[in-house]
């Protein structure tokens, strides 16, 4: 079983990879892919980049070269529902596109051909993930849930609340996972995928993502994947 783990952040996979014993260094479309093992377990991590284009392409690599078993994304999100605030876990259950928009032909949200706009986590993995998060950080308040994703880092209010309105079932949004749970998708692979809160989406966004970057994001994906595969 080869497990791919994935980052969205430099910090992030700095973090994950320190937790591994050793590890090669495989190159391919620009990305640096780690593979070696973390508590006898197999894996593969890799740095993403930002933005559902460059994620699909990660998530092909993972699956049509390096021929993973199943994908596991940690990263950070916005908050969009009330009371999903930073600091909290948000375990997707399924993804959607905010920003895909082909009505009038198809409807709103809708990915054209096929006939749905969401994507579901795979079931047994997402469990597993979401009992490593409860594990890893007790005390963080755990949501599961719709996450959105776009191609843009949503930073002021008045963006936040029309998303909101939108797509109320939404948690967070981000700009990866749709793209992962699309791919993962089309090639059977098993997906899931754990946000850490980082910013509220609205106008203090920008300051806030910075610092939490840095003081918490880090050490909630690391301590999540320590307990996903120990």
């Amino acid at each position: 079983m080869r497990t791919a783990i994935v980052a969205a952040m430099q910090e992030e996979l700095a973090a994950v990879l320190a937790l591994m014993p050793h590890e090669g260094k495989e190159v391919a479309a620009g990305r640096e892919f780690f593979v070696g093992d973390l508590h006898g377990r197999e894996v593969v991590v890799v740095l993403s980049r930002i933005g559902k284009v460059a994620a699909a392409t990660t998530a092909t690599l993972l699956v049509e070269r390096f021929h993973v078993d199943e994908i596991v994304f940690t990263g950070v999100a916005g908050g969009l529902a009330p009371g999903v605030d930073v600091g909290h876990v948000v375990v997707a259950d399924r993804f959607l596109q905010h920003d895909l928009d082909a009505s009038p032909i198809f409807p709103r949200f809708e990915v054209p051909l096929y006939g749905t706009s969401t994507f579901a986590c795979d079931a047994a993995l997402t469990a597993r993930v979401a009992a490593a998060a409860a594990r890893a950080l007790p005390g963080v308040h755990l949501h599961r849930g719709l996450v959105v994703s776009g191609d843009r880092f949503v930073a002021t209010t008045g963006e936040s609340r029309a998303l909101q309105a939108a797509l109320p079932a939404a948690l967070a949004v981000e700009m990866e996972g749709t793209a992962f749970a699309q791919v993962c998708h089309d090639c059977g692979v098993p997906f899931a995928a754990v946000r850490t809160i980082s910013d509220r989406a609205d106008d203090m966004a920008h300051i806030d993502f910075a610092t939490f970057i840095r003081d918490v994001a880090s050490r909630h994906s690391a301590a999540v994947v320590r307990a996903l595969l120990a």
